[in-house]
């Protein structure tokens, strides 16, 4: 890989629109790498862009909307070029990622508990639903924890299993997948702490360890993960905090986001309206937390490391912001870098190298 001052990038943000003066939800930048800022080339219009990904091939977008489900085709500047959209059978999503091999979309319904699994297309369109799943149960008590609500969807690196994080019943579903069919199979639980909810995951590099984020417990469980005689195992090996330890407690942890190099694991806190950085220690797995400040924002619902992470980026969703910061790792640092950015309600971010392909 060239050295990251030569490489361009783009940076996809997605927003919500229901009650603004426009349908952009997604939102195109041009990165500058060396001043840690973004400055706005193009905006597609799509609605309630709760969530994103790019496949793995580098060549497709992905978006939740209202409708379901929307393929983009990246091109060469980074622009965007609608491909199709499809139906998701239910209540409008919250996140989608693809298998490590891009032939099957799999997103998360907050609202309905569902998994809903759809073909993709060697073109990167979005093709029929193979399976769908409503996750079933009651939790432990009658507020946001007392029935599923399906926060992220994630396969292992090994491309062998889904990983569903319910929220409202504290746990990780744990799904065999079969690429021929679509079709998921259950076959393990990884259990969280009672009103912990667990939201987001996240695999490092080699695959071998698997982080959890816990939304209102405010942590990130970390477990080793190998298959034994077919079947999944995990193990929790380490418990860190998201929020400082003098925080009263309204604190409610969003967003997990791995760096390019798979060094660092970034989090957000509302409430305390902070930014956390971990470094990964890639041999044991075990993070160490190397950061925990202020963001300059209301509800920072995902924040990012830039790719030379020099610089910080955070989503503040209430005040409709961006706000940019240089970032120093070592000495656990953040400064306020340039003037924040305006962008009605947005929800996440994913860079892009570009000319990848």
């Amino acid at each position: 890989m060239a050295n990251k001052t030569t490489e361009k990038y783009v940076a996809y943000i997605s927003s919500y629109t229901s009650g603004k003066k426009n349908n952009y939800g997604i939102r195109i930048y041009d990165v500058d790498l060396k001043a840690g800022t973004l400055k706005e080339k193009d905006k597609v219009e799509i609605t309630n862009s709760s969530y994103l990904t790019i496949s793995h091939n580098h060549k497709y977008l992905y978006s939740i909307t209202d409708f379901g489900v929307e393929s983009f085709r990246i091109l060469e500047d980074g622009r965007l070029e609608l491909i199709n959209q499809a139906s998701i059978n239910g209540m409008r999503g919250c996140y989608l990622s693809t298998d490590y091999t891009d032939r099957y979309l799999f997103t998360a319904g907050y609202h309905d508990g569902k998994i809903t699994v759809l073909r993709l297309n060697e073109d990167g369109s979005i093709g029929e639903i193979t399976d769908e799943i409503f996750c079933k149960g009651m939790g432990t008590i009658a507020d946001r924890n007392f029935r599923p609500h399906v926060t992220c969807v994630k396969t292992s690196r090994d491309n062998k299993y889904l990983l569903a994080c319910d929220l409202g019943m504290d746990h990780v579903n744990v799904y065999s997948i079969n690429h021929t069919t679509g079709k998921l199979k259950m076959v393990d639980i990884i259990y969280s702490d009672q009103e912990s909810a667990p939201k987001m995951v996240k695999f490092s590099e080699d695959g071998k360890y698997l982080y959890v984020l816990h939304e209102i417990e405010n942590s990130i469980d970390v477990y080793t993960y190998k298959e034994e005689n077919g079947n999944p195992e995990f193990e929790r090996i380490q418990s860190v905090s998201t929020v400082e330890d003098f925080v009263p407690g309204n604190e409610a942890s969003s967003g997990l986001t791995l760096t390019f190099d798979f060094r660092y694991l970034v989090s957000t806190a509302a409430g305390e309206n902070t930014a956390v950085v971990f470094e990964i220690d890639k041999k044991t797995g075990l993070l160490e937390k190397k950061l925990c400040l202020p963001i300059s924002g209301e509800y920072p619902k995902d924040a990012a490391l830039f790719p030379d992470n020099k610089h910080l980026l955070s989503l503040n969703h209430e005040s409709n912001s961006v706000t940019f910061f240089n970032a120093d790792l070592e000495n656990g640092l953040l400064a306020m870098s340039s003037k924040e950015l305006y962008v009605d309600a947005p929800n996440c971010v994913v860079f892009h190298l570009l000319n990848q392909v």
